[in-house]
């Protein structure tokens, strides 16, 4: 029998994060666990062990993981072959002509996931009209679905030649597969895509099939073993556009798994941002083994329609999240040159930072913080996981001997190359695209993230860092927010002088059909029915485009276009045109609303201002004594309280470092606004 209790379980590279909601007292309870990479499912049992509530009494579960990212991290994805039409058997190999990196002389194109020898073709051909031209030759099809299967492939990946407008070749395809190799797991782009560009849709899903094997027998196994322990609520995970799935959409479409990882903060970051009345914010998810860094902008999170994986195009939308290799496990090491790095290589869990006492002896970025004391070694991270200060110097000393620097200077160094890198991270997503930090507040979580927030606000002029509650658990917190979500888009290059408006509507009207299918399918009753309309469109000539949305109610899109499309054009890439518009993709995204948490309020402190617990010495320069930093516990803290720095507040998933100058003052929420000193100037 389950009651109201929700939970959410996230899992990093290092640490598995849980969030539960218990529903009596609205106490949102955050936790962490080791995770466990040669028994993924196991950190996630782990996880719920810590719970207070038992899985029978849980109402929902949504769950974030990197599984199928890992695979393609790792190469380590399903045996995958590709059927396209005829004569064009060779559109994913080749990709596009374009150079990323046009200076690199020892530039090399990231290898494939399929070999020439795992790509086929079948003569058929649809036209762009979506008329069919020649018929799908099904006595060649069987053939190559025998070949298939005579070969062992584990999936396979179809893609025709505008399928998106017309699919029924790609879905007959899929019934001879069926009955010739039953065996193999089929993927058919024009469900994951009905959008043009060949490679881009073909590249999609290639890699839905290349992870699809790995997640299905992952969330089925994981489905069991919550069964078997009593679970009969619903199971949601989080996917690489913001919002949710369920666990039977994730194992037909597991591509949108890829990116999801991050992708809890990013939601919780936009609900706790308008809980606050802080709609622009630029976040930062400091985690074992990388950090992201993302925007949230007049209260949404950005989103972009061109994600890639090394190179490779995922052609559904995903929130705009740039990734680096800059946790707190990363390793510091030299380069060819003799300079010191920090990352992207990282201790992960096992066996984790030297200071872990897990056997691991490479310097990590954990290991400097604790060194210069940043962090402490008597409270347990997670109440589980107390760190050695004594393995940590130890680590650092072998490098800091071949740099003729102290374990201490090496320290100081690495924590300062580690905070220029995610500068970099977060002027990517503001500086290069035209947006000025200083219009944001930094909003810093993850096991990492209050070690440097102030540092990076401070260097790029943010005027103010907030640290929510359970800052060492936010992805999974933020999962609590997560619609259920489905996108739907259709190709329509057309003249916006040209539109035809009764064609537009009916495109609609096919895609809200198939939303409200789809949702109720998932149990959602029209009440709880979300559709948001949204239109690509460009100059003509142009290959990018600015995704216009269209207000509910909108009958005239063509007049919306021109009202808005000029503006958007200008704030993205800096310029308008006088060439004629036209419009290329119609989107629609459907969500189905889950009940929101209502975060507690803290209670206000009767008398006297908070005190310190204590001192910690602090390093903040290797040729300088210590410090002393005043020692607060954020648990104890209340609203309205307020800290001068220098200080540490520790709490039992993080640590938040501020320094002499900076300002923290309590919310009535619980999250800790920072006041960095000098960073308006």
């Amino acid at each position: 029998m389950t009651s109201n209790s929700r939970v959410a379980i996230d899992v990093g590279g290092t640490f598995t994060d849980v969030v539960e909601l218990l529903p009596d007292s609205g106490e949102i309870r955050f936790g962490k666990v080791p995770t466990t990479p040669s028994q993924p499912t196991a950190g996630v049992l782990d996880a719920f062990g810590t719970t207070e509530a038992p899985m029978a009494q849980v109402s929902m579960f949504t769950h974030g993981t990197t599984l199928g990212l890992n695979a393609l991290l790792t190469r380590t994805g399903a045996r995958t072959a590709v059927v396209g039409t005829a004569g064009f058997r060779d559109v994913y190999l080749l990709g596009r002509t374009d150079r990323r990196t046009n200076y690199d002389i020892t530039y090399k194109k990231p290898k494939a996931l399929v070999e020439r020898y795992d790509t086929f073709e079948v003569p058929e051909r649809s036209l762009f009209d979506g008329s069919v031209h020649l018929p799908l030759d099904e006595a060649a099809a069987r053939e190559v679905a025998a070949t298939i299967a005579e070969r062992g492939y584990d999936s396979v990946a179809v893609a025709f030649l505008h399928s998106y407008a017309n699919p029924a070749h790609e879905s007959l395809m899929r019934e001879i597969l069926a009955e010739v190799a039953p065996d193999v797991v089929v993927t058919v782009s024009h469900e994951l895509s009905r959008e043009y560009r060949e490679y881009e849709r073909t590249s999609t899903a290639v890699l839905d099939a290349y992870v699809k094997p790995i997640v299905r027998r992952y969330l089925e196994r994981l489905e069991g073993e919550l069964a078997g322990g009593g679970f009969g609520g619903r199971f949601l995970m989080t996917r690489s556009g913001g919002g949710a799935m369920t666990a039977s959409s994730a194992r037909e479409q597991p591509v949108s798994l890829i990116l999801s990882g991050p992708a809890g903060g990013v939601i919780g970051a936009t609900a706790f941002g308008r809980l606050i009345d802080r709609p622009n914010l630029i976040t930062i998810d400091m985690g074992g083994t990388s950090l992201d860094a993302s925007l949230v902008i007049d209260g949404e999170p950005v989103l972009h329609q061109g994600a890639e994986f090394e190179s490779l195009p995922i052609n559904t939308p995903s929130l705009y999240i740039h990734t680096i290799g800059a946790g707190g496990g990363s390793i510091a090491w030299l380069d060819d040159a003799g300079a010191l790095q920090v990352g992207p290589q990282s201790a992960g869990a096992d066996p984790g930072p030297a200071s872990y006492g897990k056997g691991g002896t490479q310097p990590t970025f954990t290991d400097a913080a604790l060194a210069v004391g940043y962090m402490g070694t008597t409270a347990a991270l997670g109440g589980r996981l107390s760190l050695d200060d004594r393995l940590a110097l130890s680590a650092l000393e072998p490098l800091a001997e071949k740099l003729d620097m102290t374990p201490l200077g090496l320290a100081r160094g690495m924590i300062r190359i580690s905070t220029t890198k995610i500068m970099g991270a977060v002027r990517a997503i503001t500086v290069e695209v035209g947006r000025d930090p200083k219009d944001f507040a930094l909003l810093s979580f993850g096991g990492g993230g209050g070690l440097v927030a102030v540092d990076v606000a401070q260097e790029l002029g943010i005027p103010t860092v907030v640290v929510p509650p359970g800052q060492g658990a936010f992805s999974a917190f933020g999962m609590l927010f997560a619609d259920v979500q489905h996108d739907f888009a259709r190709t329509a290059v057309t003249a916006l002088a040209e539109l035809d408006t009764p064609a537009v509507a009916a495109s609609y009207s096919e895609m809200a059909a198939e939303a409200a299918d789809a949702l109720a399918a998932e149990g959602f009753t029209p009440e709880n029915r979300v559709l948001t309309r949204s239109v690509d469109v460009r100059y003509a000539g142009q290959e990018h485009t600015v995704t216009v949305p269209v207000p509910e109610g909108t009958t005239g899109i063509a007049a919306v276009v021109e009202q808005e499309f000029t503006e958007l054009h200008e704030r993205q890439y800096g310029h308008v045109m006088d060439d004629p518009i036209e419009i290329t993709t119609l989107r629609l995204r459907a969500s189905g609303q889950v009940d929101k948490p209502e975060l507690p309020r803290l209670g206000v402190r009767e008398s006297g201002p908070a005190q310190p617990e204590g001192h910690r010495d602090v390093y903040v320069s290797a040729e300088q004594p210590a410090v002393p930093y005043a020692l607060f516990t954020r648990e104890e803290l209340l609203a309205g309280d307020e800290i001068a720095g220098p200080a540490v507040i520790h709490e039992h998933t993080a640590t938040t470092v501020i320094h002499a100058g900076d300002h923290l003052r309590v919310g009535e929420h619980g999250e800790m606004v920072i006041t960095v000193q000098g960073a308006a100037a």
